[in-house]
């Protein structure tokens, strides 16, 4: 068993612990690999880690759709690669369409001008990194790597568990620039929100850059580093699940 994986960092309290965890748990995870490799266990890993990003990414784009739908605004166009299964998906849900520069885009949505509406649509997808994603992650940093479950769960927890920050560029991005923004709007309600607004900073930024202000910087520095809280924020939040569930599975046995 390995009992040191998934635990706190000994020399890391309060708010280093917060931003160390992530870390140590994936340096954590490298040496239970390590200390337990064999060629079909990593097959088993790399297996999963597939299997796992195959099904993730269908349902991520769904779940920004649907977190749309559910808190009250309109869906016309969810652009998906085929690979992924659009044209079968496109069978019942007319809005799908078959095809995108990325792995999927919500590229037809109308929140009626809520930005709580814009919030649940950008982060819906996201409740899978707090569960089940970092769920089945620290199961598998506590469990016994000389069996195959923990390499399973570690490989399919994966893509659950990287999204925030994978997407630290886009979505976190995106969410935290409609706050940042809305904040100005409290200050001057004639701020052009949509000019700080998307869902690839590094475009954004390139297509900003002929008409380049200062506040340009400032605005989307501000909310790229409240992106990077968000996505600590979301892992932290799903850790302290996962260590709830596993003391209550443990009291309850």
């Amino acid at each position: 068993m390995n009992h040191n994986s998934g635990i706190s960092p000994p020399d890391a309290t309060g708010r280093l612990r917060f931003w160390l965890q992530p870390v140590h748990d994936y340096v954590s995870m490298l040496e239970s690999i390590s200390q337990h490799f064999s060629w079909i266990r990593l097959t088993l890993l790399l297996l999963a880690l597939v299997a796992g990003w195959w099904l993730y990414v269908p349902v991520h784009e769904l779940l920004h759709a649907f977190g749309c739908i559910w808190s009250g605004g309109e869906v016309s166009q969810l652009d998906l690669r085929a690979e992924y299964g659009a044209a079968w998906l496109q069978q019942y849900l007319p809005w799908i369409s078959v095809g995108s520069d990325y792995a999927g885009q919500l590229s037809g949505f109308d929140t009626g001008g809520s930005d709580l509406v814009y919030l649940a649509t950008v982060l819906m997808p996201y409740l899978l990194t707090v569960f089940p994603g970092l769920w089945l992650w620290t199961l598998a940093l506590h469990g016994n790597w000389q069996l195959p479950w923990p390499w399973l769960l570690t490989g399919f927890s994966f893509s659950m568990v990287a999204a925030p920050f994978i997407s630290l560029f886009g979505d976190m991005y995106e969410s935290t620039s409609i706050i940042v923004t809305r904040l100005l709007v409290l200050a001057d309600s004639n701020t052009d929100v949509a000019r700080w607004r998307s869902d690839d900073v590094l475009l954004l930024i390139q297509q900003l850059w002929p008409q380049w202000r200062w506040t340009d910087a400032i605005v989307i520095s501000c909310a790229w580093l409240l992106a990077v809280l968000l996505a600590w924020l979301l892992y932290w939040s799903g850790r302290q699940l996962a260590r709830y569930l596993l003391a209550w599975r443990r009291t309850d046995n």
